[in-house]
C-alpha cells in the first residue's frame, strides 16, 4: 500500500462581500479528505495536481483548480480575477479556496507534519526491529530501539508533507503494540515463563 495522494473533495459554498469600487475577493471552503491508497497522484495534496470545482452562488460555475504540492490545511488556493464583479470600470475581485483536510484512514496531519500508527509484536518493541512504513513518498524503513513503549515516536526527517518553499514536514511512527488475541499453547507457555522471570512492573514509576 503507498498512498499517492492526501486529499480529494468538493467546495461547497462562496462568499463575496460587497463593496462599492473596486471587487473584494469571493472565498470558498475546500473540505478536503486525505486520498486512499492507490488514488492517482493528480488527487493528491502530496504531489498536487489540478482538480474541476463547481460552486453555486448567482449562478453555478466549473473551475480548474491548481492544488500546489503540500497544500496544507487552511491555505489559500487564488484564482485572479474570477471573484465578484468590480463597479465603475474596476476589475473584478479574485476568489480564494480555502482548504480544510478531512481525517485520513491512515494518516494524521499537523501542518506538514504526519502522523501514522507503527503497530507492533510484544518482543519486537521489547528487542528491538526494523519495520516497513508506507509512507505518500513510498516505502520507508523506521529503526524500532529496544524497550519501545507504547505511544513513543519514531521520526522520519522529510517524509511529511513537501514544502515548495522549505524543509518538508516530517513523518512519526507512532508504537502501538498488539497482543495477539488468541494464544496457542506454546505463546501462553512462554509468556507464563517470562511472566514468572520477569520483575518489571508497569504501573511502578521508574
Amino acid at each position: 500500500m503507498t498512498p499517492s495522494g492526501l486529499i480529494s473533495g468538493r467546495f461547497p459554498r462562496t462568499w463575496i462581500p460587497k463593496r462599492s469600487g473596486a471587487a473584494e475577493p469571493a472565498r470558498a471552503r475546500a473540505q478536503a479528505a486525505p486520498g486512499r491508497p492507490g488514488q492517482a497522484p493528480a488527487a493528491g495534496s502530496y504531489r498536487g495536481g489540478r482538480k474541476s470545482v463547481t460552486i453555486g452562488g448567482a449562478g453555478p460555475r466549473t473551475f480548474e483548480v491548481n492544488i500546489p504540492p503540500g497544500v496544507t490545511d487552511g491555505q489559500r488556493i487564488r484564482l485572479a480575477g474570477q471573484g465578484g464583479r468590480g463597479s465603475d470600470g474596476t476589475r473584478s475581485g479574485d476568489l480564494y479556496f480555502i482548504v480544510r483536510i478531512l481525517p485520513h484512514p491512515v494518516y494524521r496531519v499537523q501542518g506538514r507534519d504526519l502522523y501514522v500508527d507503527l503497530r507492533l509484536a510484544p518482543w519486537e518493541a521489547a528487542l528491538g526491529t526494523s519495520v516497513a512504513v508506507d509512507t505518500p513518498g513510498g516505502e520507508a524503513k523506521v529503526k524500532v530501539p529496544p524497550g519501545t513503549s507504547c505511544g513513543k515516536r519514531l521520526r522520519l526527517g522529510g517524509r511529511g508533507l513537501p514544502n515548495p518553499r522549505g524543509k518538508p514536514g516530517d513523518l512519526f511512527a507512532e508504537a502501538k503494540i498488539m497482543v495477539p488475541p488468541r494464544l496457542s499453547p506454546a505463546e501462553r507457555q512462554l509468556f507464563e515463563q517470562l511472566a514468572a522471570a520477569s520483575g518489571f512492573d508497569p504501573r511502578r514509576r521508574q
